[in-house]
């Protein structure tokens, strides 16, 4: 018996790995973030498996699940919204899995900021501009903050900010980021990257606050830099007639000709 944790993605349920669609498919029990994770991914789920929605539930009935599976010998897709790498609490789950000698494996999916991105048709890290991506959020009732992680100590970076699970305070958000970035900083705001009802809200620090309406006070996502809406950036040296490739290397003359990677 094995938990599969299963990042099951943004949203749109065609945005499943294959991976996280086939393991779906072949586990007799579902547990699923049902608050977030689109009934339409249950769909794979094999005919007459036990499909638990696990938003109601604490952390203790969620394991007496796993346990009750365990006991009969039947894997559990454990599906959260996603990538399970940032704020899903895998983490204080696998914690008591591995006290309790239940295998696990973890599968990734498509994360909301990758998600909101493409919404945007943006790359977020431009030459000259940006070449690092903060993932971060503000204080809130489930989580504190480190003390050394503010959103001024990240604005001080330049980088591009994406920033989760805060669009109800916004006004702080662009409190603590204006004096880094100024007010004529784009911003954006992705609602529900991905689902049929997704919103895109453009404006900068100074104006978001303003251009955002009452109902997006969840499930959104703030990405603040100035690679959001640049256009007069360095193009990258990747694709430079004159530049030679490690790997595919321009000509016999080159010095990385017949280079391998067992060369170093």
């Amino acid at each position: 018996m094995t938990v599969h944790f299963i990042g099951a993605g943004p949203g749109a349920p065609d945005l499943l790995t294959l991976r996280g669609r086939d393991l779906i498919a072949a586990c007799p029990v579902c547990l699923y973030a049902g608050s977030l994770v689109p009934e339409a991914v249950l769909a794979h789920c094999p005919p007459g498996a036990r499909i638990v929605n696990t938003a109601p539930l604490d952390l203790d009935a969620i394991m007496a699940e796993i346990a009750r599976a365990h006991q009969a010998g039947e894997d559990v897709a454990r599906l959260h919204s996603g990538d399970l790498s940032v704020w899903s609490a895998m983490g204080e789950q696998v914690r008591r899995l591995e006290a309790l000698g239940i295998p696990f494996t973890v599968t990734p999916g498509v994360p909301s900021f990758a998600a909101a991105a493409a919404a945007l048709g943006a790359e977020l890290t431009l030459p000259g501009l940006a070449q690092s991506v903060v993932l971060t959020r503000t204080p809130g009732r489930a989580s504190a903050m480190p003390e050394s992680e503010t959103l001024a100590a990240f604005g001080a970076t330049g980088a591009t900010l994406a920033i989760h699970l805060s669009i109800q305070t916004i006004a702080r958000v662009v409190a603590d980021l204006s004096p880094h970035y100024g007010p004529d900083c784009p911003v954006a705001v992705v609602y529900r990257a991905s689902w049929p009802d997704q919103r895109i809200i453009r404006a900068t620090l100074a104006t978001i606050e303003a251009a955002l309406s009452d109902d997006i006070s969840r499930t959104a996502l703030i990405l603040v830099g100035p690679a959001l809406a640049a256009q007069g950036f360095t193009e990258s040296r990747l694709y430079a007639a004159d530049y030679d490739r490690r790997y595919r290397p321009q000509s016999a003359e080159s010095p990385w000709a017949g280079w391998t990677p067992d060369d170093e």
